[in-house]
């Protein structure tokens, strides 16, 4: 059991048992449900219908920590209705469309109250209530309106709320926390800090500017109702990522895991070292089970998306008179409040990418698959004859291997693409030319996958025998990742040549190859691919919408982009971390708004996405009883 885990349990095993009963839980143990996960099931579908809390149970059925005695958290936000919360959520999507997103975009907008606590099961109908009457003493004395005051800072955008009315939010939060923790034996601490509406937060600080002009468009004084809402989250999952599954997938193998469109899935960055490339270990949302899944079936999901909403109290100021919503049928983590615009973020592993530089802008690409990721490292193995000839053992081997003067053992710390691998290349040069993306220039790095990447893209771009590749040494990925811990033998320019790829025999690269060093730092390789970008820009004396094209590595991705833009370099212990979530083809698209001054912006062509393809074996599958 993790560490985290055990801590969970102490804090809980030790609590006494409740023991009230609710309309909703008799039905249940009529049924033949023990009064635990009962309980358990009315918590975690916000205790609004028997149907809902028996398909939970149902879906959860082989759920591991179902019988687990862990409670979960409660949160009581304050939360806008109305145009109000219209013109916020229009904030939202414009500001993660214009600067990306940032931690305000994983919960809906609302004012903290009183922050998460812990409430045991068998308790939680004791907040409702106090919740119904902490509202019914303050219906009286609940502003009529809130006046918000919009903040601004490096780091922090949002509105504070003028002090008298902020003290009666505050009133509100104490007396709720007070209630909670003697009634419900819940240590409840409410918000006594300045209240606020976060708009934006954790975002880069060149960003501030554009996220400033976008709040003035919201006016504060929007006709809004304010709700005190109580949420609730599983407590275990607190620090782990949210992804939502866009396809179906069933699973191959008994390790993999099931999942339905819309699903979602939490993932600990700190558990991923044991799935492959392009693979995740998940647990379900929706059942509770845990197994690998394609990470390109997946996109990111917002915090609060998981999120379960109990019970609200509706200041209706302008009447004075105030309701509680009652059980309301369909209340989803997801719903109205919580239903932020996605955009698909950059998920699944791949080693390689394509990077385009317009002068005006610049565009990544990540590269697509070759022969080592579909068969192994012992892919060569597989195709050669007793005789060192080469066969095509499979439909996705590539028709024919070019040709090495010294031997072909070096193709495999040097592996092209597959078939399917030159087909995505082509398939990214044909929807590029649709766009009347102009290539001008375009440097590879000196690994053959990149080299035929570049080559193919080309060829979808119409473009081969017009521009030809550079191969530039520099942009060769982190050399600390090679698995042989030596520089790999590239094909030389000559070879290229000879195996008829449109090579620039006349360019000199930046960094030779005898400057790679094997095991280089981490942050050698992060200022060899800030020089080398740099080099590239300047060596390129384009007009208009003219573009660089590079072809690099899935590593090289964010050291490439982030020099150009300006940003620091990531930290190491979330570099790998990131590589893995970069897609096949994946497209990044950046834009030069002044000199030298370079921002991203929405690239031109979609992502490849596609699933997987198993080996067949019509004997074994067919054949045999």
């Amino acid at each position: 059991m993790a560490v985290a885990e055990a801590q969970l349990y102490s804090k809980v095993s030790s609590k006494p048992r409740g023991r009230g009963t609710s309309a909703l839980l008799e039905p249940l143990l009529a049924k033949g449900f023990p009064a635990h996960l009962a309980q358990k099931a009315l918590v975690a579908t916000g205790q609004k219908t028997v149907e809902d809390a028996v398909k939970w149970l149902h879906s959860h059925c082989n759920d591991p920590s179902l019988d687990d005695p862990i409670p979960q958290e409660y949160a009581l936000y304050l939360c806008p209705r109305g145009r109000l919360h219209s013109r916020l959520q229009d904030f939202w999507r414009e500001s993660k469309r214009q600067c990306g997103k940032n931690r305000a975009h994983e919960v809906f907008p609302h004012i903290t109250l009183c922050d998460f606590f812990t409430c045991e099961d068998q308790k939680v109908e004791l907040l409702y209530d106090i919740l119904k009457k902490v509202g019914d003493s303050f219906s009286q004395i609940f502003p009529p309106s809130i006046f918000l005051t919009l903040h601004a800072s490096p780091s922090y955008l949002g509105f504070f709320i003028d002090d008298s009315q902020a003290n009666v939010l505050k009133d509100f939060a104490v007396a709720f926390s007070t209630e909670a923790s003697a009634l419900a034996d819940c240590h409840v601490k409410p918000s006594l800090k300045q209240f606020h509406l976060t708009l934006a937060h954790r975002f880069y600080p060149h960003h501030q500017k554009t996220l400033e002009q976008l709040a003035k468009c919201i006016n504060p004084g929007e006709p809004c109702q304010w709700v005190a809402a109580l949420y609730s989250r599983d407590m275990r999952f607190v620090h782990y990522q949210r992804l939502r599954a866009l396809f179906q997938y069933k699973p191959q193998n008994s390790d993999e895991l099931m999942i339905n469109a819309g699903d979602l899935i939490y993932v600990d960055p700190r558990q991923q070292s044991e799935a492959g490339e392009g693979w995740v270990v998940g647990i379900s949302h929706r059942t509770g089970c845990r197994g690998f899944l394609p990470e390109n079936y997946t996109e990111r999901a917002h915090e609060s998306d998981t999120w379960v909403k109990h019970r609200e109290y509706v200041f209706d100021t302008a009447s004075r008179s105030f309701t509680k919503t009652e059980k309301e049928p369909n209340v989803k983590p997801n719903g109205e409040a919580h239903n932020l615009s996605m955009s698909r973020s950059v998920t699944n592993v791949v080693s390689l990418q394509v990077i385009f530089f317009p002068i005006s802008h610049l565009c990544h690409i990540t590269l697509p698959e070759r022969v080592d990721q579909v068969f192994g490292k012992s892919w060569l193995q597989q195709c050669m004859s007793a005789d060192g000839k080469y066969y095509r053992a499979d439909l996705n081997f590539p028709s024919s291997l070019p040709r090495q003067k010294d031997s072909m053992k070096k193709l495999e710390c040097d592996p092209p693409l597959s078939c399917c691998g030159i087909f995505q290349s082509r398939l990214i040069g044909e929807a590029l030319l649709e766009q009347e993306v102009t290539v001008s220039y375009v440097y590879s790095s000196p690994a053959l996958r990149c080299v035929q990447t570049a080559q193919h893209v080309l060829q979808g771009l119409k473009l081969n025998q017009k521009v030809r590749i550079r191969v530039e040494p520099g942009l060769f990925e982190w050399t600390k990742w090679e698995a042989s811990r030596a520089i790999p033998k590239f094909m030389t320019v000559a070879e290229l040549v000879e195996a008829s790829y449109d090579i620039d025999t006349s360019y000199r690269g930046n960094f030779p190859l005898s400057s790679l060093v094997p095991s280089e730092s981490y942050e050698d390789y992060v200022s060899r691919s800030s020089a080398v970008i740099k080099q590239i820009i300047s060596a390129c004396p384009c007009k208009g919408r003219s573009v660089i094209l590079i072809v690099a590595h899935g590593s090289s991705l964010a050291p490439l982009t982030r020099a150009l833009t300006g940003l620091p370099s990531r930290d190491s212990r979330d570099f790998a971390q990131m590589v893995q979530k970069i897609p096949a083809l994946g497209m990044c698209f950046c834009e030069e708004k002044e000199e030298n001054k370079w921002q991203m912006v929405n690239p031109p062509v979609k992502t490849l996405t596609h699933g997987a393809n198993a080996a067949f074996n019509w004997r074994n599958t067919i054949m045999e009883d």
